[in-house]
């Protein structure tokens, strides 16, 4: 074969390999444009607009403006955090913009907001600027992230760490300075005798501090919870009030119950009876000697209720929301004086979510606090004593306080009535009875209405 003619050769063959490759690259695009025309009829979407959903039901708010501060595009998310509001961008996010329009750089941006109304937060937000195009200088993009849970859960940590160092601090240097007092005064037994008995009420103190710590933590999440059983509500109560005898007695107050009523809830025992007895010392201890503390127990629907009521000191409107929260106290001083630690609301609080209830507060300064523990009703708990309790909580029934024929005002949920007795120091059902005494004084049934208003708002009240 001759050089021109392997010349030829050659040059039919790449012929042929460039027209192979431009059919391939046709039946490439062609396939394709098939494929996408095949995924427009399945979906009923365009990638246009497909990218426009995107935006919209992103969950960072995305807004794009242009240099003269026209805003292109916003989310949802964007307006719902506030970062856009009547198309004006909010200033701090527009000084940013301004930035990375002059220089080109992506510029970090804290874009926290205030409150929009008193007693609401407002949004702890991170913003990240950027161009939206590198070779077109018209627009920025501003991505905004909600960091506001992050920031609470931090400065709650940084308050629960900062409690337990002074929480812990006491009780130590209460003791510290008990057991100089004990060696100067060794040649005195009574003296010594005194601190000596200081020294052991920090140290049982600091050793409840440190047991509900653990109990706290153990709910929250640190350790798996126990298996959870049908538990007797009746054998809760009997067993909470049993732990709050001794403390009952030595401030001369009678804790009263209602009748037994055979309720039942799945759940963990040891950690409901932990709940009420905590409830029923947090009672005690903010109520005046002698004072009547009760514990009632009723069905509302699919939820089993046990109130502990109290005619204490009460807790003001802007506290009831904080009451539940780690070593919060509203009477510092008195809580010292009891003993209390601050974890006990808190351990109920958790107690109830982890049994999938709630625990629910009424309360009035000088007039006393009712907490209410709900939780789900065991479901083969089904009587037919309930069922005049059922029809009346359901939407269709009768929703006025009903009265007995001598037209007594009724009594709010676990309010003790006169006659109640002690029982063997606590225990004792709560018998119906005319009006409600409290000492040797007759509460006057206009009050008993009063309180009735505002205890049982949005409630049905039944005798």
């Amino acid at each position: 074969m001759t050089a021109a003619s392997a010349l030829l050769v050659a040059t039919a063959a790449l012929a042929a390999l460039a027209v192979g490759a431009a059919l391939g690259v046709w039946y490439s695009r062609r396939a394709s444009t098939h494929r996408n025309a095949s995924e427009v009829a399945q979906t009923g979407l365009t990638v246009s607009q497909m990218l426009e959903r995107i935006v919209a039901i992103s969950p960072t708010g995305i807004v794009v403006v242009d240099k003269h501060q026209d805003v292109v595009l916003v989310n949802a998310r964007a307006r719902e955090l506030g970062l856009v509001r009547d198309r004006q961008l909010d200033e701090q996010a527009w000084n940013a913009a301004q930035r990375t329009l002059a220089t080109g750089e992506a510029v970090e941006v804290d874009l926290t907001t205030k409150p929009r109304a008193p007693g609401r937060a407002g949004f702890s937000l991170r913003g990240h600027v950027r161009r939206l195009s590198d070779a077109d200088t018209r627009w920025v993009v501003i991505y905004v992230d909600d960091d506001s849970e992050h920031v609470r859960m931090e400065a709650t940590r940084r308050d629960f760490v900062a409690n337990v160092s002074h929480e812990l601090k006491t009780p130590v240097g209460a003791m510290g300075v008990l057991a100089e007092a004990l060696l100067e005064s060794s040649d005195d037994p009574e003296t010594v005798r005194h601190f000596g008995e200081q020294v052991l009420a920090e140290s049982r103190r600091l050793g409840n501090m440190v047991t509900e710590l653990i109990a706290l933590s153990r709910l929250q999440g640190a350790e798996k919870l126990p298996d959870l059983e049908v538990v007797d509500v009746d054998f809760v109560v009997s067993e909470a009030l049993s732990r709050s005898k001794v403390a009952a007695e030595n401030a001369d107050i009678a804790v009263t119950t209602d009748a037994p009523s055979g309720f039942e809830v799945r759940g963990d025992p040891t950690l409901l009876i932990t709940a009420i007895s905590n409830l029923v010392a947090n009672a005690i201890a903010y109520s005046p000697q002698g004072s009547p503390v009760s514990i009632s127990r009723r069905r509302r629907g699919d939820k089993v209720e046990i109130a502990v009521t109290d005619r204490g000191i009460g807790i003001a409107k802007e506290h009831q929301e904080r009451v539940f929260e780690r070593f919060f106290r509203v009477d510092k001083a008195r809580s010292r004086d009891t003993g209390g630690t601050g974890l006990g609301l808190a351990i109920v609080k958790h107690v109830a979510a982890n049994h999938n209830g709630v625990i629910k507060l009424w309360s009035q300064p000088g007039t006393g606090s009712t907490f209410t523990l709900s939780l789900p009703v065991y479901e083969d708990d089904v009587d037919d004593d309930d069922a005049e309790d059922t029809q009346a909580d359901s939407p269709t029934g009768d929703t006025t306080p009903r009265k007995d024929a001598t037209n007594h005002p009724p009594r709010p949920h676990g309010l003790p009535a006169s006659g109640s007795s002690k029982a063997d120091g606590l225990l004792a059902s709560t018998p119906p009875a005319d009006g409600l005494r409290i000492g040797s004084s007759q509460v006057p049934p206009s009050r008993l209405r009063e309180e009735h208003k505002a205890t049982t708002r949005e409630e049905h009240v039944r005798r």
